[in-house]
């Protein structure tokens, strides 16, 4: 074994073999991902296209639209509660098995969709919105608090983005092809693919060796209730979930913006169809998915360019970029409404697009800086505060749209979320104003090699208290 004095002379003859069995095992785990992120695209496209399918179905089966108004309330309530517990899973089981039964979870239930008799639809219609609502977070949140596990820290502003794209080409996919599918094949061939695409991603997390927190890791700090000795002898809890936010400044504020994020959301889901009645009153259809085609190519080339930037200059997009993605994001949405020539429309739809990729890769790649023991919690909860935002702005702004524009709704809804994200934005300025410049002053702490600027001011990395803004370690 080399020892610290050897290594400390000068370069050994291990450390070139050192440095190729970390670039294979680099490569190793990239080929792997890649591999988990084409099941979770297909799997993503089931659930757009469910999106579509089961509505209409409920629609169709129930014959009145406040069904599908219950019929998404279960869904985003099961999610909800799904965000508060999945820390504590996380804490119990591995990452890899909690993304292989939420895929089994949500294929099975719609199965039993398919073979229900028709006197028990209405019963596996709402079994399916509690399953699919709940298995998608315990996915996505055991999926992104094990990422750096996965592929690195140092890669996981890659692994987002890669992600993220193959996640907007399923929604592009899933949400074209719906329509088409039903109309074509029927309701029971769509469910019938549904569930084939959630059965190929339980096979390819099945059969790849997945690393991530839990039991395997086989730690129990991450508990979401964990006991301690009071001052008087007695046990004390501690919300774990909590206490994550609390790990690093700011936090709190941030998931607090995701929230109304998501609240904003839910205007332009709900205005989009009534605008675009609007514009074309016999075949609405077609302005909306054009809308939401040309935000999917911008969030994708957002993607593109994060990910060619993190290669050349070993930066991910740290908080600020959050901060100020979500007020381009928020502006464009509503600039959308604006009543623009469907050119310009396009392109504010373009820009919509590619400040939303920068947003979730920034909030995602910052959240993964905490300890694996508060990550899984700190994913929960923003999952359900997102969960919370988007399902109360459904119920708010469907009232509203019945009595005001498209535009005003879209407008007061994400200029809630432009306020929040001033206020996140100088709470960062603060934050970064009030740190010490380092032992050799603002230039001698920022010059050190191998630290940014950013790095020298923040607080520990132990303690997850970073910006999300770090340079690669090799």
């Amino acid at each position: 074994m080399t020892s610290g004095i050897e290594s400390a002379d000068g370069p050994t003859a291990d450390e070139p073999d050192d440095r190729s069995r970390k670039a294979r095992d680099t490569a190793v785990s990239e080929r792997r991902f890649r591999f988990l992120v084409a099941g979770y695209a297909v799997s993503s496209y089931g659930t757009f296209l469910n999106m579509v399918a089961l509505n209409l179905f409920v629609y169709e089966t129930t014959g009145r639209a406040l069904a599908m108004g219950l019929f998404m309330a279960v869904r985003l309530g099961s999610g909800f509660v799904a965000g508060l517990v999945v820390g504590a899973l996380l804490a119990r089981f591995s990452a890899k098995s909690i993304m292989l039964w939420a895929n089994v979870g949500q294929g099975g239930v719609m199965l039993l969709l398919i073979l229900a008799p028709e006197s028990l639809v209405t019963g596996a219609l709402m079994a399916v919105s509690v399953v699919i609502g709940a298995c998608g977070t315990l996915f996505m949140v055991a999926l992104r608090s094990s990422i750096p596990e996965m592929v690195g820290e140092d890669r996981r502003a890659w692994a987002n983005s890669l992600s993220i794209t193959g996640r907007s080409l399923a929604m592009v996919a899933g949400f074209a092809s719906a329509g088409v599918v039903v109309s074509l094949v029927g309701y029971t061939a769509a469910f019938l693919l549904d569930m084939a695409t959630f059965v190929i991603c339980a096979v390819t997390v099945a059969l790849l060796p997945i690393a991530g927190g839990g039991k395997g890791s086989g730690t129990d700090a991450g508990k979401p209730e964990k006991a301690e000795k009071s001052g008087k002898g007695g046990p004390r809890w501690r919300p774990v979930a909590f206490l994550a936010l609390a790990a690093a400044p700011g936090l709190g504020l941030m998931v607090a913006l995701r929230g109304v994020d998501a609240f904003g959301s839910a205007s332009h889901n709900a205005a989009l169809p009534i605008y675009s009645t609007s514009l074309d009153a016999s075949n609405p259809a077609v302005f909306v998915s054009a809308f939401w085609c040309v935000w999917a190519l911008g969030n994708i080339g957002a993607q593109q360019v994060i990910q060619r930037y993190t290669q050349r200059t070993g930066k991910t997009v740290g908080a600020l970029g959050f901060g100020y993605g979500t007020v381009v994001m928020s502006a464009a949405f509503i600039a959308a409404f604006a009543g623009f020539p469907l050119a310009v429309t396009a392109v504010i739809a373009l820009i919509a697009g590619a400040a939303d990729g920068l947003t979730e890769v920034a909030y995602t790649s910052h959240l993964q800086t905490l300890p694996a023991t508060l990550r899984g919690h700190a994913f929960g909860l923003s999952a359900t505060f997102e969960n919370l935002g988007f399902g109360v702005g459904m119920i708010l702004v469907a009232a509203a749209l019945d009595r005001f524009s498209p535009l005003a709704v879209v407008g007061w809804s994400h200029g809630a979320a432009i306020v929040v994200a001033v206020v996140f934005l100088l709470r960062v300025a603060a934050l970064r104003r009030a740190e010490p410049a380092g032992p050799s002053g603002r230039a001698g702490g920022a010059g050190q090699a191998g630290l940014r600027k950013e790095e020298a001011v923040e607080g520990r990395p132990d303690r997850g208290d970073r910006d999300g803004a770090e340079v690669s370690r090799g």
